[in-house]
């Protein structure tokens, strides 16, 4: 079925890099946006990994669908990174993940403009293009940090931007791609190294999640309490978990929360 899956995202992303005359529109205000492409991408997986699995939920994006009524639930983000999508940014993402009974088993994420698929199974480790990935043994401060300030969330800005900075002071520098599960993969895969976030969707970090963990990185939310993928939330992640303990301790010292 994996490969399956992986077949059925390739063919997804054709709808994305075949887009004529492009749709955009607005979900509440000009930050948040969806385009004629995310619907097509999320109506054709929900069409193919259903009957792929039948009797399986869904959790997407585009119409927070959230049927989550069944053992096995897809957690699916059409295109992660919409606003880099529409203004021709190569960092934007399909993203699919299968949760079983609330665990993550299975995650492709496929960067179409990139050429980029990362693919991951539980227990079975974490690839990029079909070569195995690991994440890097930087220390905290030769780390690179992949943020974002709360774009829907604004009134977090000030004590997001404080801890932001804070990190900044000891690490290496930050990156802003403007994506989550790229973000996370690029961890995965050793070229970043921690990661910051106020709040996702599930589909925004599900299936990275599993790409991360399963290369040998940590993650948890702004809490410090285990990431549920079926869930928004805060998102913290690490290459090792001495770094995601410093990392989060860091955050919490400025969360007013």
């Amino acid at each position: 079925m994996f490969d399956k899956i992986t077949e059925i995202v390739k063919e997804a992303a054709s709808l994305m890099t075949a887009a004529d005359n492009l749709e955009i529109m607005e979900k509440g205000g000009c930050e948040n946006i969806v385009t004629s492409a995310d619907i097509a991408v999320q109506d054709f997986l929900r069409s193919r990994l259903s009957a792929l699995l039948p009797d399986s939920g869904f959790i997407c994006e585009e119409g927070d669908i959230a049927d989550i009524r069944h053992s096995r639930v897809w957690v699916i983000d059409p295109i992660d990174g919409t606003a880099n999508y529409a203004r021709g940014v190569d960092q934007c993402a399909i993203c699919v993940g299968l949760c079983d009974n609330g665990v993550m088993e299975m995650s492709v994420v496929f960067l179409p403009r990139t050429g980029e698929m990362f693919q991951a199974q539980r227990g079975k480790g974490a690839w990029r293009n079909g070569s195995r990935i690991h994440v890097s043994d930087r220390s905290f401060d030769n780390s690179i940090l992949c943020t974002a300030l709360p774009v829907y969330h604004k009134e977090q800005a000030q004590w997001c931007s404080q801890a932001i900075l804070d990190v900044f002071m000891q690490c290496n520098d930050i990156r802003r791609l403007g994506a989550a599960a790229p973000e996370l993969c690029y961890i995965a895969m050793g070229r970043f190294d921690m990661y910051f976030e106020y709040l996702l969707g599930a589909w925004d970090f599900a299936a990275a999640s599993l790409i991360l963990e399963e290369a040998g990185g940590s993650l948890c939310g702004i809490d410090g309490m285990p990431l549920d993928p079926m869930k928004p939330s805060g998102v913290l992640a690490a290459n090792n978990a001495a770094n995601l303990s410093r990392l989060t301790q860091i955050i919490k010292r400025h969360n007013p929360a």
